[in-house]
């Protein structure tokens, strides 16, 4: 378990270090005060988790969260004091997989690091296409083919598109759809599922303000529309 710190408080990064210490003990901690730097450490560390502060010296979090999301959908943890919903929505509108608020319980904080690597490295049933009107996805490689246009997918993406695709024609609660991608559906999950499906949504919609693809069953779920 390798988990890399992207924060300026070292009193912070010493605290993360001791609990995440509590859940795996051979846990190796990469730190770094620099945004800059986190996402040269992204690359070439290959962390299983990133912990991410907004408020860093020399370039905004939001601005490395965008970069690391160009090469790598390894799980992203945005740690802040920062508590506007603003905020909240472009961190998972840029691809955090949680968002969490300073200062957090301990507990809490290992839960939720729990919940996204599992999730994250949870795999896909393999087996044959899957195909939906002018859409495949293959399990097996995880590639989304619409119109056959190769549609690049993050890794919760994909678990997302092939859980609506295997039920394909029914409704998918927002639980089972938050069970089967992270492995749990606490209302924190919940708020990113939307987020993701928006983003699934501008790849694939043609107008994602009014999806024909993806439709929203309002206080229940997604399903597919009918091809």
């Amino acid at each position: 378990m390798k988990v890399l710190v992207i924060e300026d408080d070292a009193q912070i990064v010493e605290s993360l270090a001791l609990t995440l210490q509590i859940r795996w003990p051979e846990v190796q901690v990469v730190s770094t005060h620099l945004g800059v730097e986190g996402v040269e450490l992204a690359e070439s560390e290959k962390p299983n988790v990133i912990i991410l502060d907004l408020g860093l010296p020399d370039m905004s979090g939001f601005d490395v969260l965008k970069q690391i999301r160009l090469f790598s959908s390894v799980p992203l943890v945005v740690l802040t004091v920062r508590t506007e919903e603003d905020n909240i929505f472009k961190a998972l509108e840029l691809g955090a997989d949680d968002y969490m608020v300073k200062p957090c319980g301990r507990l809490e904080l290992l839960a939720r690091i729990s919940v996204r690597t599992r999730g994250s490295g949870s795999k896909i049933s393999g087996g044959l296409p899957i195909y939906y009107g002018s859409f495949c996805f293959n399990p097996s490689t995880r590639q989304l083919l619409c119109h056959n246009k190769e549609v690049g997918l993050t890794t919760i993406e994909a678990h997302i598109i092939h859980c609506l695709m295997k039920n394909a024609g029914q409704v998918v609660t927002y639980s089972k759809l938050a069970e089967e991608t992270w492995g749990d559906n606490d209302p924190g999950i919940l708020d990113s599922l939307r987020v993701h499906i928006r983003r699934l949504r501008q790849k694939v919609e043609l107008d994602p303000d009014h999806p024909q693809f993806i439709v929203t069953k309002p206080g229940t779920g997604y399903s597919l529309a009918k091809p």
